[in-house]
């Protein structure tokens, strides 16, 4: 089989979906699909023990070949998702079961893709990290359901659930030391090696992996890109808003390790160590969601520009903060796509969400809490970062403020240390509708993702284009499933004619794609904000 081209898939599917149940052979297992009209899918396939009992709050234990059932498996529903207070925003789809027994992954591929597996080319693999906060979502939402992608773009694309809040991203080491920090990023890790070992079964290419995410998700993508246990798991990489700074310390860590003893009703001043071990493992489920949900909403009040749920810079897992990485050359050599939407924090106020700050008095707090943790940062003056946003009423000078913080300004920061190691490729994602504008969403965060999946209307209650724009937003997601996957395919995100020629970010002029109704490149987008904030990276530890 010959792939050199998405979207140019060459199987044979002349049986027709109705008479084939495709398998897929592995190490670890045979697995039966369901053979669809555009896609054949897996779903619910088990990637490492489950973290339950001992494991909780321990890194993932991967699966080995005595793992392997001996029957073939049935890989027709979705496995459990991590427990989670439902949030309105965030659509598990119909029928999820939440359960901290919740490592699986799902695939997708062109139709017969898996009856090619012994070809000596395999498909490009895209591999999902979806987004969340670290507390939210999982890799069966509707709007990841992989057909579209995979027939269109001509590869594999995997989705995959990972451990959650205090279940996955609550450092719980400076308690106990049988607790082991990134237990959620350990949790990435392990599914990437199942890929690498275990996805040539499905028809796909262990040599040509992508891997993409969004918000949470590609936070955890430019994580990886600097952490050593991650090399050669990957070959190119996308990252749709990414908080990069969003990673803190040890001493951040335990400090909410103490918050989360105290939300539990466990003093670990009155008690034995034995007894608060006893009293965490003693937490179901449901009560580590809803501990996750109050303290989700309590640490970022208490200290704006902090999450309360992220990776820890642990020293051993993620060694340094990636920032630190990319700026001293030595993240991994990856070509990269990047970029953020051009009104990111729009969402966050529309949910009334605490995780950012976009008012004027939590704003001052967050630059006053970020002076005290870096003294020795000049952190840019009040008029030079207000320059940037002149002539804009000061609710909206707060959310510009608020979306460059957190995400445009760690983007840019990292695109221009990452390009004099690797390609890299920056976007601004501008469309939006009209009905999206008449919400004040904009292209808010997160507004990209039915794009890049071509998942337009994914459910019966979407508004997006209600008051129109469904023909040019379609051709706004061709163009973005064109891009990514032509990437994954080794290729140059242009994919053939696509208007301008998208260069990478170290040819002089900072261009960045701007994705709207029409693709444009624009040189140096982002000047105005390079001169608002200057090139010291901004955060907490």
């Amino acid at each position: 089989m010959k792939h050199d081209e998405p979207g140019t898939s060459t199987v044979s599917h002349s049986t027709g979906a109705a008479s084939r149940a495709p398998l897929a052979r592995t190490g670890v297992g045979t697995y039966r699909g369901i053979a669809g009209e555009r896609a054949d899918v897996w779903r619910g396939i088990r990637y490492a023990q489950p973290p339950v009992g001992e494991l909780r709050w321990r890194r993932t234990v991967p699966l080995t070949a005595d793992d392997a059932p001996v029957d073939i498996v049935d890989a027709s529903t979705f496995g459990s998702v991590c427990p989670q207070v439902v949030n309105p925003a965030v659509k598990l789809g119909p029928g999820a079961v939440m359960d901290e027994d919740c490592l699986f992954l799902n695939v997708w591929t062109p139709p017969g893709s898996s009856e090619h597996a012994d070809d000596a080319v395999g498909l490009p693999v895209m591999v999902w990290l979806h987004g969340g906060a670290y507390v939210l979502g999982s890799g069966c939402q509707p709007f990841y359901e992989g057909s579209n992608l995979a027939a269109g773009g001509d590869v594999v694309v995997v989705t995959l659930n990972y451990r959650l809040g205090v279940l996955g991203f609550a450092d719980l080491s400076s308690i106990d030391p049988r607790f082991e920090s990134n237990v959620g990023l350990s949790d990435v890790l392990t599914a990437l090696a199942w890929v690498r070992d275990h996805i040539a079964g499905f028809g796909g290419d262990p040599d040509k992996v992508t891997v993409f995410g969004e918000s949470a998700g590609a936070g955890l993508v430019t994580a990886l890109l600097t952490m050593p246990a991650a090399a050669g798991l990957f070959g190119r990489a996308i990252a749709q808003s990414s908080p990069v700074t969003s990673m803190y310390g040890a001493e951040r860590a335990a400090r909410v390790a103490g918050q989360l003893l105290a939300v539990a009703g466990i003093d670990p001043a009155d008690t034995e160590t034995a007894d608060v071990i006893a009293g965490l493992e003693g937490l179901d489920g449901a009560q580590c969601a809803a501990i996750t949900t109050e303290l989700f909403e309590k640490v970022p009040a208490e200290t704006p520009g902090t999450i309360a749920f992220a990776p820890v810079i642990d020293g051993d897992l993620l060694p340094e903060h990636p920032l630190d990485v990319y700026r001293a050359g030595r993240a991994h050599p990856v070509p990269l796509i990047i970029g953020t939407n051009r009104d990111e924090a729009n969402l966050f106020k529309y949910m009334k969400s605490p995780l950012m700050p976009i008012t004027t008095a939590d704003i001052e707090r967050m630059f006053a809490g970020m002076a005290k943790e870096y003294p020795d940062v000049v952190l840019p003056e009040r008029a030079q970062v207000l320059s940037a946003y002149s002539g804009l009423r000061p609710k909206v000078t707060g959310l510009g403020v608020a979306r460059d913080v957190a995400f445009r300004m760690p983007t840019l920061w990292l695109a221009e240390a990452q390009a004099r190691r690797a390609p890299v490729y920056v976007y601004r994602y501008d469309w939006t509708t009209r009905m999206f504008r008449l919400l004040g969403l904009g292209a808010a965060h997160a507004t990209e993702v039915p794009y890049v999946w071509g998942n337009l209307g994914a459910n019966s209650r979407d508004i997006t284009f209600l008051l129109g724009g469904r023909k040019p937003g379609e051709a706004v997601s061709e163009r973005m499933m064109r891009r990514w996957t032509a990437f994954a395919h080794g290729l140059d995100p242009d994919a053939g004619s696509l208007g301008d020629h998208w260069p990478t970010y170290d040819s002089g002029h900072r261009p960045v794609l701007r994705i709207d109704a029409e693709d444009r490149v624009v040189q140096n987008l982002d000047g105005d904000l390079w001169e608002a904030w200057g090139d010291e990276v901004l955060g907490f530890r």
